[in-house]
């Protein structure tokens, strides 16, 4: 199993597609099962253009790729960088023996009943969900049923890995497109399906830290928290019990002042996806958005379906928040990958070798939150060093949280695949 990567900056079409074939088949020549690629929105006009350009180039099939805000990958073959808001091109070609791939294409438009049986679910993707397949998922942002299209797969494939992006374009450039084995499509989801000897680890960083005490939902409606009770030490029985406004507001008071100010324009709220857990992680929680506040009666309305006792927590979002979270989970899993493999991860041939990685970015991260280029990704190649790493800048990120799949805003999903 081979990955290969290379970024262009050249602002001709042309040059760039011919520079990045040239420099991915230096390193790879050997014929490739697969193909992404991402291109920046300074590209929109031309668009139309690409997948002739390349398919005269590229021997490979089967192909899927966007465009995307901003473009990450690897520049001289060495170092990942994150280029917005500029010409960038990068291309990705993976070599996959033994492992089963399929490409396809979904019209969100026409996707089957959620609450009808798995089959036509399989149908759409085309592969047996006894194959455990890990499918790679980018999309439009405007085509309707994303989220039914997310719990859908799920549910066929409950142990299979879902990461992805939806196309995004620059404040400037206007405009995002899919491309799926050399055709260009403006709407859907293309995605890819690998089965087989493959395995793929996740990084779900939402960028956010905790504030304040863990609550029980004790009523609720659709979306809408209606009452709330603390979580104390020995549970919840026992704990004060309040209407969400009143306590949100006593958790601002309790901030220091430099966290009040940001409280008024970064405040989230962390769903818990296990309501039974008894220790609850940060990655336990699913960010969202706070959408409202109704003074009436001191409810607040959040960007999730909600239901009593599940657990929540509010958050703030920041830029030392989402480098810490990122820092956290990226040691993290490498200590536990240094516990399977002896601290020899990429030494030992009797180890999993990780061979490639994809990023899928907020566009609200980058630059515009960290006020410097190339943290995540920078971040990234400390812990990884030798694992060549694409992706884009995305209006959307799709990846795992507490075994269930989610569209997320604000964060960085990372999928590093190897062969066991």
């Amino acid at each position: 199993m081979q990955w290969a990567n290379a970024l262009s900056t050249r602002p001709s079409l042309e040059a760039a597609i011919s520079e990045v074939v040239e420099t991915v088949h230096r390193q790879m020549p050997e014929p490739a099962s697969i193909a992404l690629v991402f291109i920046s929105s300074a590209f929109t006009s031309e668009f139309s253009r690409l997948m002739p350009l390349l398919q005269e180039k590229l021997n490979t099939r089967v192909l899927i790729g966007c465009g995307g805000g901003g473009i990450i990958g690897m520049v001289s073959g060495e170092t990942p960088e994150e280029f917005e808001d500029q010409a960038a091109l990068s291309l990705t070609l993976a070599r996959l023996p033994g492992i089963q791939v399929n490409a396809f294409y979904i019209d969100t438009e026409e996707l089957p009943d959620l609450d009808g049986p798995p089959d036509p679910w399989v149908e759409l993707v085309g592969v047996s969900p006894e194959r455990h397949p890990h499918l790679i998922l980018l999309g439009d942002p405007m085509s309707p049923g994303l989220n039914d299209l997310l719990q859908g797969l799920d549910f066929a494939y409950p142990h299979s890995l879902k990461v992805g992006g939806l196309a995004s374009s620059s404040p400037v450039n206007q405009g995002s497109s899919l491309f799926y084995n050399y055709e260009l499509y403006s709407e859907g989801i293309v995605g890819l399906a690998l089965s087989g000897n493959i395995a793929v680890e996740t990084i779900v960083a939402q960028g956010c830290r905790p504030i304040g005490s863990i609550y029980q939902i004790t009523k609720a409606e659709r979306n809408i928290v209606l009452e709330l009770q603390e979580e104390e030490a020995s549970g919840f029985q026992g704990g004060k019990t309040g209407v969400p406004l009143e306590i949100l507001r006593e958790t601002v008071a309790n901030l220091s002042e430099e966290d009040r100010e940001l409280a008024q324009d970064s405040l989230f709220v962390g769903v818990a996806t296990d309501s039974f857990k008894t220790e609850l992680e940060p990655e336990d929680f699913l960010i969202r958005n706070l959408l409202g506040i109704d003074p009436r009666i001191g409810a607040l309305a959040i960007a999730e379906r909600v239901r009593i006792a599940q657990r929540i927590q509010f958050h703030l979002r920041d830029a030392l928040a989402s480098q810490e979270e990122l820092r956290t989970l990226l040691e993290r899993y490498q200590q536990q990958l240094d516990q399977h493999t002896g601290g020899k991860l990429f030494l030992s041939s009797s180890c999993p070798s990780k061979v490639g990685a994809l990023m899928f970015t907020c566009l609200g991260r980058g630059e515009q939150l960290y006020d410097e280029p190339n943290v995540d990704s920078g971040l990234f190649q400390r812990y990884f060093p030798s694992i060549p790493l694409s992706g884009f800048f995305c209006q959307g990120e799709i990846g795992p949280v507490g075994g269930n799949t989610f569209l997320h805003g604000y964060t960085s999903v990372f999928a590093i695949f190897y062969q066991p």
